[in-house]
């Protein structure tokens, strides 16, 4: 007899593995891919929901980061997303906000809108895999951020997005207080 407390965690893990492969094959703006992703568990969720109450208590960011702190370690996993901020050469596009490329590229922290753009896409198609599992999730900027700030997905990773993940009896990263 296998019961649910034995492998609620493993599937969820196993989900996020998979999430990893449904962002990393979405459709990328001229298949460029500069999308960053990976899975945290244990510690690793820990150390993000620390970083998250640091910077709230040292008044760095709303009240909010420290719920969100809370939140995350109901976590059985965590997976990041990131892209990498690059202009892609699309002429003429415009779309970041400058002239061109060559204007945009004078502001290395901007993202091309591909970036972004590719991004979006990614994490629907990863939020969509784990919808279609049924694990609970939730994307959240603020855990995004923290990862950012930590360094985890690297330097050249500007845009970060957290999704935490469990198998509850209801989405605990929902109706929060």
């Amino acid at each position: 007899m296998i019961t649910e407390d034995e492998i609620k965690e493993q599937v969820v893990i196993q989900v996020a593995q998979q999430m990893l492969v449904a962002a990393k094959t979405a459709p990328k703006g001229k298949g460029v891919d500069n999308i960053v992703a990976a899975v945290l568990t244990g510690d690793e969720i820990k150390k993000v929901s620390d970083h998250l109450l640091k910077m709230e208590e040292a008044g760095e960011a709303p009240e909010y980061f420290a719920r969100d702190a809370g939140n995350l370690l109901q976590a059985q996993a965590l997976f990041l997303i990131g892209t990498k901020v690059e202009a892609m050469g699309v002429a003429p596009c415009g779309n970041c906000g400058f002239k061109n490329c060559a204007e945009k590229n004078k502001f290395p922290d901007v993202p091309c809108s591909f970036n972004t753009g590719d991004l979006g896409i990614a994490v629907g198609s990863a939020v969509s895999l784990a919808i279609d599992n049924r694990v609970d999730n939730r994307v959240m900027y603020t855990v995004g951020i923290a990862a950012k700030q930590l360094g985890i997905l690297g330097a050249d990773v500007k845009i970060i997005y957290g999704i935490p993940l469990t198998s509850a009896s209801k989405n605990p990263f929902f109706d929060r207080k």
